[in-house]
């Protein structure tokens, strides 16, 4: 068993995938808040910035930007927006995982994903309840 886990605790070209994002970015992200297919995505922008840890087995990011959200009075209104993520590669169960944090809410999102080599982009999909009883399903595409 101790033979196993230290095979399956070795870095592989997944962990040096996330690794090879490491650095400061600037990102622009759509998300559709709204349930009617037709309706155009809200956008938010901002800075991430992503470093490697635990000898590159995860990678963490720090993100700040500016999203509207509708403020108190049901208004939009322009907020800042901070998340902190952890990412890596899961050897025993051959995806990507991740965990999500940040100041628009109090929970804890986990996603697992898979990598596509010939578009260059990762898909994550997870479980959300912001709102009691109101599960969501989420789907995150980075490119």
């Amino acid at each position: 068993m101790m033979k196993q886990m230290m095979e399956l605790s070795k870095l592989n070209e997944n962990h040096k995938l996330l690794s090879s994002l490491d650095g400061n970015w600037n990102y622009t992200i759509k998300f559709w808040m709204n349930p009617d297919p037709n309706a155009k995505p809200q956008e938010s922008k901002g800075i991430a910035v992503r470093k490697s840890i635990m000898d590159g087995r995860f990678s963490i990011m720090d993100v700040t930007g500016k999203m509207e959200m509708p403020g108190p009075d049901g208004k939009k209104r322009e907020m800042t927006f901070k998340g902190h993520g952890i990412e890596g590669y899961d050897n025993v169960k051959k995806k990507f995982v991740g965990s999500w944090i940040d100041n628009m809410g109090t929970g804890i999102m986990s996603s697992e994903g898979d990598y596509d080599p010939a578009s260059k982009t990762f898909t994550y999909t997870s479980e959300f309840e912001a709102i009691p009883g109101m599960k969501q399903q989420i789907r995150e595409v980075l490119k």
